[in-house]
């Protein structure tokens, strides 16, 4: 496995942050105009498991419902400006909506908090490591996620200042990398350029939107070891995030 080759998270987060003060600069601008005389990529070695993963995500029982499978865990989080995660055993499918729903938000809708939080029912324990550490190595997954690769809080509250919402979509193929000590062969770690549409209030009663293009990965795991989200339709083998990482992997 090379090093990451292209740019992850933090610059294209660091690129956002700088467009708040370019948005600004542009308001002042308009207003004047029209007035008279605005983590290593695979983390520590796990040991190799292969009895039934333990249930650190479990806060009550999966009620699955026959309609709802082939769809979303929850498509009325669309109301809040997020991604509904997809109910499949199509990875692909899968890594293109976990890869847009770690960038997809609106400050105006809900908090980063629960944003934080909603994704973190799109994790599962990673289920190469022995069935005690599970829990512990999910929690530094979530933490992954919060510190390095979701927007950060400063530059959240500077968007939300704007009325500030960031829609991102996979644009092309995904490359794929084996995922080390992987025995049951349902893990795979998914590679793609992600197009983030930023839009910001201009200053006045219009937007300003913008794209930016950033090559990310993330960890999945669709097979008989993921852990469904609790009071979902979901089930054991459907797919499930492990991990993000903040900076791409190639093969």
């Amino acid at each position: 496995m090379t090093a990451p080759s292209s740019r992850g998270w933090g610059l294209i987060w660091a690129v956002v942050g700088g467009a708040v003060l370019f948005a600004a600069i542009l308001a002042v601008v308009v207003a004047a105009t029209t007035s008279g005389p605005r983590p290593s990529p695979t983390g520590p070695a796990p040991s190799s498991a292969t009895s039934a993963p333990a249930n650190p995500l479990a806060t009550g029982t999966s009620s699955p419902s026959a309609t709802a499978i082939g769809g979303y865990v929850d498509d009325e989080v669309e109301r809040n400006g997020w991604t509904p995660e997809p109910i499949t055993t199509d990875r692909e499918r899968y890594i293109r909506a976990a890869l847009a729903a770690a960038a997809t938000f609106d400050t105006q809708s809900a908090t980063r908090d629960e944003w934080l939080r909603f994704l973190d029912t799109w994790f599962t324990p990673d289920t190469r490591y022995a069935e005690s550490d599970r829990a512990t190595e999910l929690e530094a997954a979530r933490l992954e996620l919060r510190q390095s690769v979701a927007l950060p809080e400063s530059e959240w509250d500077s968007l939300a200042e704007e009325s500030g919402r960031v829609a991102a979509g996979v644009d092309g193929e995904i490359t794929y990398v084996l995922v080390p000590d992987d025995d049951s062969g349902d893990m795979s770690i998914g590679t793609a350029d992600v197009v983030l549409t930023l839009t910001r209030s201009d200053g006045g009663s219009g937007e300003l939107s913008y794209d930016e293009t950033v090559r990310v990965s993330v960890q999945v795991l669709c097979g008989a070891g993921s852990v469904p989200t609790p009071n979902s339709a979901q089930q054991a083998g459907d797919c499930k995030v492990v991990r993000y990482f903040s900076e791409p992997l190639e093969p």
